[in-house]
């Protein structure tokens, strides 16, 4: 059967968190605009540091939880590589929507709402209600594997 557009954009940024230099969680971000891929991101050191599978991981040499303390870290969340990788290339992403393999944090859905990106789909869980809140308040569709399967856009 072929795959639904949702479907296919979330198969895509799995590809993407192949990318991944991430030593605790590999994440991919599609961000797509009327079926077309506008950037895509994964989670890692920012450019020119040396990638935390080389030097180890900050966080877990600090004992910092999942979804605590975003800031003591040598990465960026795929969310943030995938919105910086846009303006880094001069793309305008205002209603597009991301396609995600986890659930954004808090910071990334704080960004999310000021790209105007219009609808976040994800497929894997991460620890941070606030985030939620933020993309509901703010007027962002959420849509979690459950739903988009339902959701047949042939």
């Amino acid at each position: 059967m072929r795959p639904s557009w949702h479907s296919y954009f979330m198969e895509i940024a799995q590809v993407v968190a192949g990318r991944s230099t991430c030593e605790r969680r590999w994440v991919g971000a599609v961000l797509v605009r009327d079926r077309q891929i506008l950037a895509t991101g994964y989670n890692g050191a920012a450019r020119g540091l040396e990638h935390c599978t080389e030097r180890g991981c900050l966080r877990q040499a600090m004992g910092i939880p999942a979804g605590e303390r975003h800031e003591l870290c040598w990465g960026l969340h795929a969310e943030q590589n995938a919105i910086v990788q846009a303006a880094y290339q001069g793309t305008d992403i205002r209603g597009s929507s991301l396609y995600c393999t986890h659930q954004p944090c808090a910071s990334c859905a704080k960004m999310i709402v000021n790209a105007g990106i219009e609808a976040v789909y994800f497929s894997g869980d991460y620890p941070d209600g606030l985030a939620l809140e933020v993309m509901e308040e703010a007027g962002v569709t959420l849509r979690t594997r459950l739903h988009w399967e339902e959701d047949r856009d042939d």
